[in-house]
């Protein structure tokens, strides 16, 4: 990107209001303005082309980003870690079984302690329905009460790096990769997409994925689609959320039965396995109360449930029913690839093979997105700042 587009870019946030951003943490992007979601996009592209250009967009000298995972991630982490480090921030990984939270520390114990030089906290908590998002705004209370007693000399922002109800990071990403491949958001328009549930040999994968694409997609005026088996649910409140973004921007949510039904048509498909909301909420009382037996039978009656749906599979058939046969394809990953990762699974080996290089495209835009709600939280005018860097122009990587 050149500098005369990084710089159009920038004038651009003028037509945003974004400020309610600042000093604020990113949960759910339903939570969000149209506005505040555009900034987002507009700071993460103007960051990866300062970078591009080899600008650097290190605004912090110092400070911390406290990353909490309590459950395994590789794009999500590095994204993280990423983010912080392009604007100048160290990452430290809050590991739980080697801190005193193991010994009884209360979260909002933790969450000044881990605080007193860092400037945004990053948790993913997404195994347990009701219980993932409270953690985080229990987190962000904690912190935001130091931060008024003067515990805290600032106070962090949180970002959501997946919970039990939204992906924001990953839906952002992916959203932006959209815009970027059909030529904009205006040309977004009437764009079917099918969000389609997708076989898988192991039980328990979130719901946070297909409810944060309802929940962002139905914005742009597509016609989103869900489809999924009989029990295989989503949160309700989400698609009342799904429904009324449709209706206020012209355009449509529905549910359907079937993966063919959803795939018809379609200019972009997600397939993808996730737990049905009913059972997920079975699973989370059943650890709450110790439940070993309960927790290994609802596994085994879920993979038995799965196993009946193994025709729910993206393959090479299912892509042709696909506008012109060539839908773009997108996946949060890791995929279950039929006869590479499992036997049976999500999608055939030579569907992803075609699209790999494009859906490693959509996952580079995940740093960008978490730097800019990072941004976005910690400085009060970005345009001046995003402006200031450029005109710095300090070389990110320095050679003759």
């Amino acid at each position: 990107m050149d500098k005369i587009r990084i710089r159009k870019l920038i004038s651009n946030l003028a037509k945003r209001d974004y400020r309610r951003m600042y000093m604020n943490d990113f949960f759910l992007t339903w939570e969000k303005t149209d506005d505040e979601i555009a900034a987002t996009f507009l700071v993460a592209e103007i960051l990866r082309g300062l970078r591009e250009a080899n600008i650097s967009c290190r605004m912090f000298d110092s400070g911390l980003g406290i990353s909490l995972f309590r459950d395994n991630s590789t794009r999500t982490r590095f994204s993280f870690a990423s983010a912080c480090n392009l604007l100048g921030l160290e990452v430290q990984d809050l590991d739980e079984g080697k801190s005193q939270i193991a010994h009884g520390e209360t979260v909002r114990e933790t969450a000044n302690m881990i605080s007193f030089m860092a400037d945004v906290i990053g948790i993913r908590d997404d195994m347990y329905i009701g219980k993932g998002n409270a953690y985080m705004h229990t987190v962000s209370e904690a912190v935001q009460e130091g931060y008024r007693d003067g515990v805290l000399e600032q106070r962090p922002t949180l970002v959501n790096l997946q919970c039990d109800i939204d992906h924001p990071t990953q839906c952002m990403a992916d959203m932006l990769h959209i815009i970027n491949h059909f030529g904009g958001v205006e040309k977004l328009k009437g764009k079917k997409i099918a969000m389609s549930w997708a076989y898988s040999p192991s039980y328990g994968k979130p719901l946070s994925v297909p409810q944060g694409v309802i929940g962002l997609m139905t914005r742009f005026g597509m016609d989103v689609v869900l489809a999924h088996p009989e029990g295989y649910d989503v949160m309700p409140e989400v698609e009342e959320i799904a429904k009324k973004n449709a209706a206020a921007t012209g355009g449509s949510y529905k549910k359907v039965a079937t993966m063919e039904e959803a795939f018809d048509g379609a200019d972009i498909v997600y397939p993808k396995s996730w737990a049905p909301f009913a059972a997920m909420e079975q699973r989370t009382k059943l650890y709450a109360a110790g439940d070993q037996a309960g927790i290994d039978a609802l596994e085994q009656k879920l993979l038995a449930q799965n196993a009946q749906f193994k025709n729910w599979t993206c393959s090479e058939e299912m892509m042709k029913r696909t506008k012109d046969g060539k839908a773009l394809y997108l996946h949060c990953l890791p995929a279950d690839i039929n006869d590479v990762s499992c036997k049976d699974g999500e999608v055939e080996a030579s569907v992803f093979d075609r699209y790999r290089t494009p859906l490693y495209k959509e996952a580079s835009y995940k740093p960008y997105i978490i730097a800019a709600m990072i941004f976005l939280a910690k400085v009060k005018n970005p345009q001046a700042t995003l402006k200031a860097l450029e005109e710095r122009g300090i070389a990110r990587w320095f050679q003759k």
